[in-house]
């Protein structure tokens, strides 16, 4: 069964932001768009060219309304160490949520039992709690914040636009397509 057009699951989690620490629960989310990025741990290879990757477009993804969460197994505590030490850490201005129960991992079907870490998992989740974009891949291939802003822009112009889809590789401002009967086998 798919995690998409799901609801996400309660929970409570704290998070190092702008200096401090933030509670986070599902209510947090409600009445914006949200991304959770999971990735294995801190202080790691891959993880911290994604974070700052992402933090490279926060600004992008701030106009759009949607707030960025980083999570991993990792505590609170570590994601404050981390951000102190680590020159490319200390550019991420969203929260990074710390899950050392496992319970955000497990809810999104993220974690690596044995290993008590997180898959590399993008979701995207609309203003209702509801997960519209999801993605999950093996924890040596690095993502692109570029290609998850497009995606969001799509999730986003789905939902305010009832009865038009974003073909692929759709951008902003490109056509879309409205499905019906007479564009059946005429793409």
């Amino acid at each position: 069964m798919s995690l998409i057009n799901t609801t996400i699951k309660p929970f409570k989690a704290t998070a190092y932001h702008d200096g401090k620490f933030v509670d986070v629960t599902e209510a947090s989310l409600k009445g914006k768009w949200s991304v959770f990025v999971f990735y294995p741990a801190d202080f790691t290879f891959v993880c911290p060219t994604e974070l700052e990757d992402l933090a490279n477009n926060y600004a992008e993804f701030k106009k759009l309304g949607v707030e960025i969460y980083g999570v991993s197994t990792d505590t609170h505590f570590a994601h404050k160490a981390w951000h102190d030490t680590s020159e490319a850490i200390k550019k991420v201005q969203y929260p990074l949520i710390g899950d050392p129960t496992t319970t955000l991992a497990r809810n999104f079907e993220v974690l690596i039992e044995e290993e008590g870490l997180a898959l590399r998992g993008t979701f995207v989740i609309n203003p209702e709690g509801q997960i519209k974009v999801l993605e999950i891949h093996d924890n040596g291939i690095g993502r692109d914040a570029s290609e998850l802003l497009r995606k969001v822009k799509a999730a986003q112009y789905v939902a305010s636009h009832p009865g038009e889809v974003c073909p692929a590789k759709w951008t902003e401002g490109a056509e879309t397509l409205k499905p019906s009967l007479d564009l059946v086998g005429k793409i």
